[in-house]
């Protein structure tokens, strides 16, 4: 049975108040006091109910935050650079994967509420700032991570993905690649969206050059590979002499079919690239070019945001746009540095 704080201050022969004060302001009680309480505390086993302690705060140490798929490295780095400035300022993520799911996003988001968390960061998939309106008027605030707020009335920190998308068109295209297939996931994600807006844009620009969107039902190795058999099956004619997968995931996933059936190479006679740059992007059997985002970054200022508008919700809202990357190894065949900016 758990002991209760009455017990410990009957054990220390002290006051209830006493014991609250040496667990939560102990700079008020004697030395003596301290160690007495501690002692006791430790000797009857005390574990203090952090859960009442929130309620009748009404907020926790706790940061909840939600992203899309956490086995993309992606997000794991977004996640690791949250940690890290969350534990520098006294704080904890509780992190929910919501799979690319608006019930289980949704799910999350009234866990979180129910448990007064500090504050929420949020990867969404769908049109989620209604709710998070919600959370805002119960003095819950949010940040929007790798996203930008439509109306602009939450803070957000992303990068800008058109550009992202333009650049990656932009290299295929000065590699002399004029049938680019776009391998994506679902449209409902904005990254998705914004990706292949930039790509659609250069294309555009482009004469002869074509754009044709590979839509799967995730942002998956599999349905990479499922993307790569697809245009295995076509003629010679018809097939893409490009592609340019929304993530590293699908990227490595079109990599795989094209390796493992052996029937067309990387990158003579189709160039890919990715978004991201993983860790594994560098270190595929044939390394890849990505756009590079710089995740951890990400995660560290989106705390650092949500830290400063909790303890005064009356700051503007800040959107924080980063530039992306160009990253380019064998897949693509190496374009000229003055072309590329970045080399590895």
């Amino acid at each position: 049975m758990a002991v209760s704080v009455k017990e410990v201050a009957a054990h220390a022969g002290v006051s209830v108040g006493t014991v609250s004060n040496v667990m939560n302001r102990p700079e008020k009680v004697s030395n003596e006091t301290v160690r007495r309480v501690q002692a006791s505390i430790a000797e009857l086993g005390f574990v203090r109910n952090d859960a009442a302690r929130q309620l009748r705060a009404g907020s926790s140490r706790a940061i909840g935050m939600v992203v899309l798929d956490i086995g993309n490295p992606f997000f794991s780095d977004l996640v690791r650079g949250a940690e890290d400035k969350a534990t520098e300022s006294g704080h904890a993520i509780i992190l929910g994967n919501s799979d690319e799911k608006v019930e289980r996003e949704g799910a999350y988001l009234d866990l979180f509420e129910e448990q007064r968390m500090h504050g929420v960061l949020i990867s969404p998939f769908g049109d989620i700032e209604p709710r998070l309106r919600q959370l805002r008027k119960r003095g819950t605030p949010a940040v929007l991570v790798d996203r930008t707020s439509r109306e602009g009335d939450f803070s957000s920190v992303s990068v800008d993905d058109i550009a992202g998308g333009a650049m990656a068109a932009e290299h295929l295209i000065a590699q002399g690649r004029r049938r680019i297939a776009y391998v994506c996931g679902p449209h409902e994600i904005r990254q998705v969206a914004d990706r292949l807006t930039g790509a659609q844009n250069v294309v555009r620009a482009h004469r002869g050059a074509t754009l044709e969107v590979l839509t799967g039902s995730a942002l998956s190795v599999l349905e990479g590979r499922r993307a790569g058999e697809s245009i295995i099956a076509r003629s010679p004619q018809d097939r893409p002499d490009a592609v340019f997968a929304a993530n590293d995931l699908m990227a490595l996933g079109v990599l795989q079919a094209l390796s493992k059936l052996g029937r067309l190479t990387v990158p003579d006679e189709i160039a890919l690239i990715g978004y991201d740059d993983i860790a594994f992007a560098g270190a595929a059997v044939v390394p890849l070019s990505s756009v590079r985002q710089p995740s951890e970054l990400i995660g560290r200022t989106a705390v650092e945001i949500l830290l400063e508008e909790a303890a005064d919700p009356s700051l503007e809202k800040r959107h924080v746009v980063f530039q992306p990357e160009l990253v380019v190894r064998e897949s693509t065949a190496g374009a000229p540095l003055a072309e590329s900016g970045h080399r590895e």
